[in-house]
Order: structure tokens, then C-alpha cells, then sequence
């Protein structure tokens, strides 16, 4: 069954920008994935009961994590700080400098990227404490084998993507923070999708930033893919496929 697909788009940039060129290319060093966000946004699945819970997902060979937040799709949180006792991980979610912008009044979920601290086993239960202003709550993201990557060591910079609820996922990829990937279809067949980018010439920052980009299946996939799940990137240089890890 292949089916048309709701979609949101946000961006997470990391790296300052020092000089524009055309395209898209760069290659500085790996940063940690800490962001600051671009949004590019056209549509936003359905949002849940409560606006104030968060939700996680496993990001970049369980080295990162996503936070998903309800708000405006213009106003994306920043993982400000991050420390680790064991296997529980407390995280502070800020609105960074851009606190006092305007922002738009829709309702979207919104992906905050952040690295998890040398030590954390994400082979083990992961419990992280979300903190943003005054809601503070705990997501815990289940222990993966197939997460081979250590946190704390530089990134190999593919592609990753992580469920953070049924049929609603997280896709994790790197390039130019002021030109993230713009969804141009999303399809789905059974245990395999297809995430369609737009190839565009645009004027792009020369920096290596992570940009998240959720997609949302709606009612069209199983209640459960684990990481049976294979989704197929195509288009603006990001052609690939990459096996969504279970949450």
C-alpha cells in the first residue's frame, strides 16, 4: 500500500556561517550535535492530547538523541545543557537567543538535537530528563543493540533516523544549516518508505551543521517497526537509505 504522507520539516544548524557559496558542499570538522534552529516547514501532522509532553528518539548510531517539542514551527528549542549520572541523562531546553523573536502561532512538533555525554551505554535503557521553562518530565528511550556508535566520539556524518512515536519519526542528516532538506513527497509500503528532497541551486553557508526533519507516516504503517524499517532518501544529494531505530 503506497499512500501520500503527512509531513513537517524542521532544521537544526550548529555551526556559525563565515562565508556563502553556491550549493551546498563543506567539510569542517565534526561539531557536537548541539543546535540552533532553522525551520522550514509546509505542513504539521496531528498534534497530541497533551502539547506538554516531550517525546525521544535514538539519532546518529546512539551517539545523539532528538527531543520532539509541540510549538511553533519558527521557534525551535536549542538543547542548552546536557549531563549524564549513569544511565540517566538531565536535559535543559532553552529558546537560546532568539527568545524574545515573534514567532508563528501554529501547532508542530519540533526536533531539538543534542549529543549524549561520554559514558551513557545506549545498548542500556536511556532515561532522559526533559526540562523547557517551567514543564520538566522524563522520556525513556529503550536500550538497542544495533547502536554501535559511542557517545562522546566525533560523528561519521550519515544519515540516521529514530522512531519517537507510532508512524512518526526523525531523520537526522548533515550539511548547510541555512539550507536544510525540503520534503517533496513521502511515500510508504509496508516496512519501507521513500523520503522525496527537492534539488534546488540555492546560496548556502559553507559550515556542516545536523538538520532534523520529521516525517510522519499517520495511521499508514504497523503499530511497531523496530528497526525493520528502511527508509530510502532521495534527491539534493542526499540519495541513501538508512534503517529507522527503534525508540
Amino acid at each position: 500500500m503506497t499512500t501520500p504522507l503527512r509531513l513537517a520539516l524542521y532544521a537544526s544548524a550548529l555551526i556559525a556561517a563565515t562565508l556563502l557559496v553556491a550549493g551546498c558542499t563543506a567539510s569542517p570538522a565534526a561539531p557536537a550535535p548541539t543546535n540552533s534552529p532553522v525551520t522550514d516547514s509546509s505542513a504539521a501532522p496531528t498534534s497530541p492530547d497533551d502539547h506538554d509532553d516531550f517525546e525521544a528518539a535514538w539519532l546518529d548510531d546512539g551517539r545523539s538523541f532528538a527531543v520532539v517539542t509541540w510549538g511553533s514551527s519558527t521557534c525551535v528549542p536549542i538543547v542548552d545543557e546536557v549531563t549524564a549520572d549513569g544511565q540517566k541523562v538531565s536535559i535543559t531546553l532553552s529558546d537560546g537567543a532568539d527568545a524574545t523573536k515573534a514567532c508563528t502561532a501554529d501547532l508542530a512538533p519540533r526536533a531539538s538535537i543534542g549529543g549524549l555525554p561520554v559514558g551513557v551505554d545506549p545498548t542500556k535503557d536511556v532515561e532522559l530528563v526533559v526540562t523547557y521553562g517551567d514543564n520538566s518530565d522524563s522520556v525513556e528511550l529503550d536500550g538497542n543493540s544495533a547502536l554501535t556508535g559511542t557517545p562522546g566520539e566525533s560523528t561519521d556524518y550519515k544519515p540516521s533516523a529514530g522512531w519517537f512515536d507510532d508512524g512518526a519519526l526523525v531523520l537526522l542528516t548533515w550539511g548547510s544549516s541555512s539550507c536544510p532538506p525540503i520534503v517533496e513527497d513521502v511515500q510508504a509500503s509496508g516496512n519501507s518508505g521513500t523520503v522525496t528532497f527537492k534539488t534546488e541551486d540555492r546560496v548556502c553557508t559553507m559550515d556542516m551543521a545536523p538538520r532534523a526533519t520529521i516525517l510522519d507516516f499517520g495511521d499508514e504503517l504497523d503499530d511497531d517497526q523496530g528497526d525493520d524499517f528502511t527508509l530510502t532518501l532521495v534527491g539534493d544529494n542526499l540519495d541513501g537509505t538508512v534503517s529507522v531505530r527503534a525508540n
